[in-house]
């Protein structure tokens, strides 16, 4: 038996501890409550979860304090929470929907109505997207800079100038897999975005020169351009980016068997800030092409010549001794260059930049060659494999026969 001033003296730290618990609890329900608080809101960790209602929830209480929102892969929303969302949200300025299949034309038409604010918007893979979409951000977010309509392959040319009459300010255009794009849109595009700085139009199987040109003359600005896949482009492309477009820092044209060394000279001697190049598939480049890069691209920093079959250690050894190679080149992919040996890692070990080079399937690279390189980059990663030995032949008499991907499975 004790009193309660006892008590009370004995467990005096532990009631004030109590206390300050609860109102610490009491102050978090508050600040957790509270719509300002709540300015940038990626659901991504919990797509699995997100349905309709709780984007309609998070809308009401935020209101206009919510300026970024992603949904990035939450199948569960659609186009009426999507409307809720845009009634109550008016100030949003950057939206990601990738992924969010269940949209359509109808959340366009939302966003249009009331979110004139909108800056950045991510459609990529809401295949129900269409024309009318276009339209309507045309219309109603004038202030629209990027946007991904990637794989929404029932866009068509009359969509993009529908776009770009009402949006000229846009800096990023995602198109990648919008197979159903023409010259036509691109020549839109040059005619009305001149302060374009990216462009992805990878797999838009029919765009070719023409489309393209009218791009570079249009867009001075333009730093990023993938256009890997597009195989019937020429090294037109390369002379008119040459000419056109000095702060290009990105170029992807993997397997665009057309181009070679003419081009990328041309482009090498005018475009002195290139950082990244994807070749790979680039079937006609030599040597000669690297040699150009050495000399005129003293910021490049990822390369990809994968299957670039007639690349050779000379090669390497110019863009070894290069104006990148020291402080700048981080990433060089080799996979599937014959001609590579050995050889070509002794040029590189002078690269103190080097982070991790790729070399399947270049046969005439050694464990050796590799660990002998490693002594120089200890931390380089390299990506490379080796054949398992031939089996040798069974006792009976009949060998049995394997090719190398029955021994590697």
């Amino acid at each position: 038996q004790i009193s309660n001033t006892d008590f009370l003296r004995k467990n005096k730290k532990m009631i004030f501890s109590v206390y300050d618990l609860t109102g610490l609890t009491f102050a978090w329900n508050v600040l957790a409550l509270d719509g300002s608080n709540w300015q940038r809101i990626d659901l991504f960790d919990f797509q699995r979860d997100i349905e309709g209602r709780v984007v309609e929830n998070i809308s009401k209480r935020c209101g206009g304090f919510l300026r970024k929102l992603s949904l990035r892969g939450c199948l569960g929303v659609g186009d009426n929470a999507l409307r809720t969302f845009a009634q109550n949200c008016r100030n949003i300025e950057v939206l990601n929907l990738n992924g969010c299949t269940k949209t359509t034309d109808a959340t366009c038409t939302s966003l249009s109505k009331f979110c004139s604010k909108l800056r950045h918007l991510d459609l990529a893979s809401c295949t129900s997207i269409t024309n009318m979409s276009l339209k309507a951000l045309s219309e109603g977010c004038p202030l629209l800079e990027q946007l991904n309509i990637s794989w929404c392959d029932q866009v068509t040319k009359d969509g993009i100038q529908a776009l770009v009459r009402g949006c000229g300010g846009l800096k990023a255009l995602f198109l990648k897999g919008c197979t159903q794009l023409e010259d036509e849109a691109l020549k839109y595009i040059g005619a009305h975005c001149p302060e374009l700085v990216t462009l992805n139009l990878q797999t838009c199987l029919q765009i070719t020169d023409e489309g393209l040109i009218t791009i570079c003359r249009g867009c001075h600005k333009l730093q990023s351009l993938c256009a890997s896949g597009c195989s019937n482009i020429t090294d037109a492309i390369l002379n008119a980016l040459g000419q056109n477009c000095p702060r290009l820092r990105i170029l992807e044209v993997a397997r665009c068997s057309q181009l070679t060394d003419v081009g990328f000279t041309t482009l090498a001697r005018n475009c002195h800030e290139l950082e990244k190049m994807d070749l790979e598939e680039c079937v006609q480049i030599t040597d000669s092409t690297l040699i150009q890069l050495s000399i005129h691209c003293p910021r490049l920093q990822v390369l990809s010549l994968s299957h670039c079959e007639l690349i050779t250690d000379d090669g390497i050894r110019h863009l070894g001794n290069g104006a990148c190679a020291h402080d700048q080149l981080e990433v060089i992919e080799l996979d599937n260059c014959p001609l590579i040996t050995d050889a070509s890692l002794e040029h590189l070990k002078s690269c103190h930049s080097l982070e991790r080079i790729e070399l399947y399937d270049c046969q005439q690279i050694t464990r050796a060659g590799i660990k002998r390189l490693r002594t120089h980059l200890p931390n380089i990663k390299v990506h490379a494999y080796f054949a398992p030995v031939t089996p040798p032949p069974s006792v009976g008499g009949s060998r049995q026969r394997f090719c190398r991907c029955c021994i590697i499975l």
